[in-house]
């Protein structure tokens, strides 16, 4: 497969100090996570999940919104990290400088074992106080969900980005300055339309950075970038780390 790749990606990764990869729901996809529409079947068939991730629905429907994210996360709990994931902490490994910015908020990365993440939307796993925004650990269970803050007795909610929020602005300064001052920037199994992280890729090639896509079928991004790859991330990525790094020590 190595033959595959065009030289141009091969020898700019090997030669890299500094990489950033952007992932989005086709690397989840092949463990068997969900798309953000495509959760809402058996009884969550009759909503619309643009109407659930809103802090609006949060307040008029907090019980509702709750159980929906605990369904999630147990879809998330059910899957493990795919070849795909491991692939990007072996690079994560051989590299002086990696940034792994996802969209993705299942967890799975840092299941994997990857350590430099930003998640820009957040993560299913984590919660914070829907008053204050800041983290919630514990709490004692209520009668009817959700739970309450331990600190102010406002309700907790999923650390997740809604609809009408902004990024953490924290985790999307550290993409933009990875973005900026990277050698290597890899899409991986995003769209390429969600806004402000489908800038990131047009931000490092403006700084000089080789940027290459692997997907399953051209996006938004088809024609814009170094280099396109299209096939299953899960096959491509490991076999891409392999051919440009293998030689290289851990």
């Amino acid at each position: 497969m190595a033959n595959d790749f065009p030289p141009s990606l091969l020898a700019r990764l090997a030669d890299a100090r500094r990489v950033v990869v952007l992932t989005g729901a086709g690397v989840s996809a092949e463990s068997g996570v969900p798309t953000f529409r495509d959760a809402q079947i058996g009884l969550w068939a009759r909503y619309n999940p643009e109407e659930l991730a809103t802090p609006e629905a949060f307040r008029r429907t907090p019980r509702l919104v709750w159980e929906w994210y605990a369904y999630r996360r147990r879809l998330v709990e059910a899957v493990a990290p795919n070849p795909a994931h491991h692939a990007l902490v072996d690079l994560e490994r051989r590299m002086a400088g990696f940034t792994l910015v996802t969209q993705n908020v299942d967890g799975l990365h840092r299941r994997a074992g990857s350590r430099n993440v930003v998640e820009l939307h957040g993560s299913l796993a984590r919660y914070r106080c829907f008053a204050d925004g800041a983290p919630v650990e514990r709490w004692v269970e209520a009668d009817e969900p959700p739970p309450r803050c331990p600190r102010c007795g406002a309700h907790v909610r999923p650390d997740v980005v809604w609809f009408g929020e902004a990024l953490p602005i924290e985790g999307w300064a550290a993409a933009v300055e990875a973005a900026a001052s990277c050698d290597v920037f890899l899409c991986v199994g995003t769209s390429g339309l969600v806004q402000p992280a489908a800038s990131l890729p047009l931000l490092a090639r403006r700084r000089g950075a080789y940027v290459a896509e692997i997907n399953l079928r051209p996006s938004a991004l088809d024609g814009t970038l170094d280099a396109h790859l299209y096939g299953p991330a899960g096959a491509l990525l490991p076999a891409l780390v392999a051919a440009a790094c293998g030689e290289r020590p851990h």
